[in-house]
């Protein structure tokens, strides 16, 4: 009997191959050119500004406008590139005037104006110095931006809130005496500044403060107020509503909520087990704002989805908007629309323009282009499965997926997991070509939010705490186990991929647990103590929380540091780095590959030239992925469709 008809005649010839070895049309070519970036938004009128990260163009950052009819423009031509390097993740790189822009450039740095011309000319001096969370003054003439001071040769940047002269360029320090400072923001009246603040070892989202004060005549701040936050409540994005009350995301209640101040007390808005807030990793980070009618348009995350709705001006019951997006970022709301990155299972994540008034919307841009065979899609199953001290711990599972291709009836394909970075980050259920890449070459894949990750409250996000390489561990390990007794995948063929922090769980559940077949690690550390001692001022004490103080818990570092033990590594390692990242150097991946040397196990090394924390250039991204499926493909026991250029693999047995 053929295929055909034993499938009941309703679908195509599908041949029978070796999992990992189907031929797909999603090469890394396309995923590595096809995706853009997408950044920051912002509204001015009925604009919608956006940067995009484009790899055709070595990753430059360009800033583009589109209007109600989503023509869209570029506004900044080679060879500006539209990104600030504040706290290294940027983020906050451009703020809208009237008739103008102003952005910050990579390259050196500086504040540049754009007007009506479309020349860019600098507004701040060439120098040390870095800025980002621009909000403009328009009464005094003037931005007010976060700055990063890297002039001293020795110590830390100093960071400042500083008011920036449209011109002169001269700056005058606002605010400062603490580590970090963001997010500045101007009352309806410009006559109050509200900004947060937070000190070591304190990252954003374990604590940090509210603050208001006065603007004078002459510019200056007075006496500053504290109005909510502390070291253990996270406040994340304070905003004016149109008649000039500050409101806030705290998490208080375990949950990031939306609150406001009212007569000097603290009210909450829409009290929810639900996000209304994100880990502060960049600057410019927006969940909500409001509209013409003074209504609140936010976005919030339920068990690790994402919904849109509106809140009436006084609070309540949260009205939720229907859209077909799991995922929602970056939301700015206009006078009677919004716009916001958003991301379905169905098709990669774009620039969303939604009306308000008959909550219709259209893409003004994607990130790349959508599939066009739904039967070539793996789409995202949520799970929740169970892990250690009786807790359970939740992910999303890609079944391997091609219209074209069967596995063999007696096998069961191998597993990816994969994770994400932060720690303090999450996963969603977005459409990612990098993910069909995959699941069309017939991997199953899982995409772990381990103990640790945001979108599931506070507990849930302080489970890492102490326990970073354990508990992310132990979750990726369950989630593999979990399918396994499902019988989704085969128990023998599991591999563990993740970049940055997901890189060192792969390298900790490499080195330290006996389960993986292979690994790979995009620029993850391998040395704790190496990044405690050598890593950027935004992140010196993260790893307090994660792992211990230090030196004080020097012991415990070394303890959970692969570097270390590499005695124990029994399994096949690529290790992926960029040349110039300053937040996990080179040197962490190549004291890996000399003890996989030292004790003859099979190991690959690519370094990437002029690539950062995180590739942008699209010929990188590229060979990164054709070289990682080339190395499952000798460790696994399977022969790609694909023609890749060799990767030398060491050690590797005949």
């Amino acid at each position: 009997m053929s295929e055909v008809a034993a499938s009941g005649g309703d679908r195509p010839h599908r041949r029978v191959a070796p999992y990992g070895s189907w031929a797909s049309s999603v090469t890394a070519e396309r995923v590595a050119s096809a995706n853009i970036r997408l950044g920051q938004t912002a509204i001015a009128d009925h604009h919608v500004f956006w940067t995009e990260g484009r790899p055709q163009e070595l990753g430059r950052n360009v800033l583009v406008r589109a209007g109600a009819d989503g023509v869209a423009h570029d506004l900044t031509a080679p060879p500006w590139n539209v990104r600030s390097r504040v706290h290294e993740y940027g983020g906050g790189a451009f703020s809208i005037g009237a008739g103008e822009v102003f952005f910050s450039h990579f390259d050196d740095q500086r504040v540049y104006r754009l007007g009506a011309s479309g020349a860019a000319v600098g507004l701040t001096s060439a120098g040390s110095m870095r800025y980002a969370d621009a909000v403009v003054d328009a009464t005094r003439g003037r931005l007010i931006a976060v700055r990063e001071d890297h002039t001293a040769a020795a110590g830390a940047p100093i960071n400042t809130l500083v008011a920036i002269d449209l011109a002169t360029g001269a700056e005058r320090v606002l605010a400062g005496g603490h580590d970090f400072l963001s997010s500045p923001c101007l009352n309806p009246g410009g006559d109050r500044l509200a900004w947060l603040t937070w000190d070591h070892p304190q990252m954003p989202w374990d604590g940090s403060e509210l603050w208001v004060a006065a603007l004078a005549d002459d510019g200056s701040l007075g006496p500053a107020r504290p109005v909510a936050g502390g070291v253990r409540e996270s406040i994340f994005q304070p905003a004016w509503s149109p008649s000039g009350e500050l409101h806030f995301v705290a998490d208080r209640s375990g949950w990031w909520n939306l609150y406001r101040e009212r007569g000097g007390s603290v009210e909450a808005l829409c009290p929810m087990a639900a996000e209304f807030g994100e880990p502060q990793w960049s600057f410019g980070m927006s969940t909500y704002g409001f509209d013409r009618q003074g209504r609140i348009v936010c976005t919030c995350t339920l068990n690790g989805v994402a919904q849109l709705g509106v809140l009436p001006a006084d609070g309540g019951e949260l009205r939720r908007i229907e859209t077909p997006f799991s995922a929602i970022r970056e939301l700015k709301v206009g006078s009677d629309f919004v716009a916001f990155f958003g991301g379905s299972p169905d098709a990669p994540e774009a620039l969303i323009r939604l009306d308000l008034v008959d909550e219709s919307h259209v893409v003004v841009r994607s990130s790349g282009a959508a599939p066009q065979d739904p039967a070539q899609v793996a789409r995202a199953e949520p799970v929740t499965y169970p892990t250690g001290q009786g807790l359970e711990a939740h992910a999303f599972y890609y079944a391997p997926t091609n219209g074209a291709f069967d596995g063999p009836a007696s096998e069961c394909p191998p597993l990816i997991v994969t994770n994400h970075g932060g720690p303090t980050g999450a996963t969603n259920a977005t459409f990612r070509w990098a993910i069909q890449f995959w699941t069309q070459r017939g991997f199953a894949l899982v995409d772990v939010n381990y103990g640790g990750s945001s979108g599931f409250g506070r507990a849930y996000r302080e489970r890492l705490k102490g326990q970073w390489g354990l508990v992310d561990v132990e979750d990726s390990i369950n989630a593999a186990r979990f399918l396994a007794r499902r019988g989704d995948v085969d128990p023998a063929r599991i591999v563990i991929r993740g970049a940055s922090a997901g890189g060192y769980t792969t390298l900790a559940a490499l080195t330290f647990h006996d389960f993986f077949a292979a690994g790979t690690s995009h620029y993850g550390i391998g040395d704790l103590e190496a990044l405690a001692r050598d890593t950027h001022k935004f992140e010196a004490r993260y790893l307090d929380g994660l792992v211990g103080p230090y030196p004080e818990a020097q012991a415990l570092y070394s303890a959970r540091s692969p570097i270390h033990h590499t005695e124990r590594l029994s399994s096949a390692l690529l290790l992926l780095q960029g040349a110039e990242d300053k937040v996990v150097p080179p040197s962490q991946a190549e004291a890996m590959v000399a003890a996989m040397r030292a004790k003859g196990l099979p190991v690959a090394y690519l370094l990437f030239e002029h690539e950062q924390h995180g590739f942008r250039r699209a010929e990188n991204i590229r060979r990164a992925l054709e070289a990682e499926l080339f190395f499952y493909g000798k460790v696994l026991g399977f022969e790609p469709a694909d023609r890749i250029a060799p990767l030398l693999i060491e050690n590797l047995p005949a």
